[in-house]
């Protein structure tokens, strides 16, 4: 998933952007409202972190223009106010929570998970397709009761895979996705890390989960493997 984090303290912005990244998300981050504003507007995010007290445009007019232009993608505001006023402006302002300073970054990390599966009208945190199960909490990955190990851009691209199952999502979907504003890497990517989770939850299987769809893209859903009989 990816997240833009607009926060003007270089070291929390650091800490959390490091946090989040060895969680599997990609991260921008953007030191003021301008920049913040600029980027929400102009990239594709699956939820933004915002502090209130920025240089330049604070957080709650960037809230506010981002709402006026219809951008619905998930909201979580940080600051260091904790006064009801304080949390009552940031939530009319078009916010979807409010997390005040100092906070744990499991708190963070949870309340993130859960605004994703509110934007997504997921009931459960589990993701799960066929036996597969992937949990974004805690970062683990079972299939047929088996663990399976994941490097964190594995588990990111599986993640958006299985948020997204039984669609049909392109390369560049993907790629926008699971790696942040400054990547550059090998043009198939993508397709070396979908490999790789195949190779990890589908060999051995009869139930394939991951699909190529050619010319377009992958999509994530049950297709059973029809082992034909050969005569005697």
């Amino acid at each position: 998933m990816r997240v833009l984090l607009v926060e003007d303290e270089h070291r929390l912005s650091d800490v959390i952007k490091k946090g989040l990244e060895e969680n599997g998300f990609a991260v921008d981050a953007a030191f003021d409202g301008e920049e913040g504003l600029f980027l929400a507007q102009s990239e594709d995010y699956d939820l933004i972190i915002l502090d209130i007290m920025l240089p330049k445009m604070d957080g709650l007019e960037v809230c506010r223009r981002l709402r006026n232009r219809n951008l619905n993608i998930p909201i979580l505001l940080l600051t260091a106010k904790s006064q009801v006023e304080d949390k009552v402006a940031g939530l009319d302002s078009g916010a979807d929570d409010y997390l005040t300073k100092p906070f744990a970054f499991l708190e963070l990390r949870s309340r993130i998970q859960a605004l994703l599966r509110r934007s997504r009208q997921e009931a459960s945190p589990l993701l799960t397709l066929s036996n597969l199960q992937l949990d974004p909490i805690r970062h683990q990955t079972v299939r047929a009761g088996r663990k399976v190990e994941l490097t964190p851009k594995e588990f990111a691209v599986l993640e958006f895979l299985l948020r997204h199952k039984n669609e049909v999502v392109t390369r560049t979907m993907i790629t926008e996705h699971v790696w942040d504003y400054n990547f550059e890497g090998m043009s198939n990517v993508v397709d070396v890390f979908v490999a790789a989770i195949r190779r990890k939850i589908d060999k051995n299987s009869a139930v394939k989960l991951i699909h190529t769809i050619h010319g377009v893209g992958y999509k994530a859903g049950v297709e059973t493997l029809v082992v034909s009989e050969v005569e005697p």
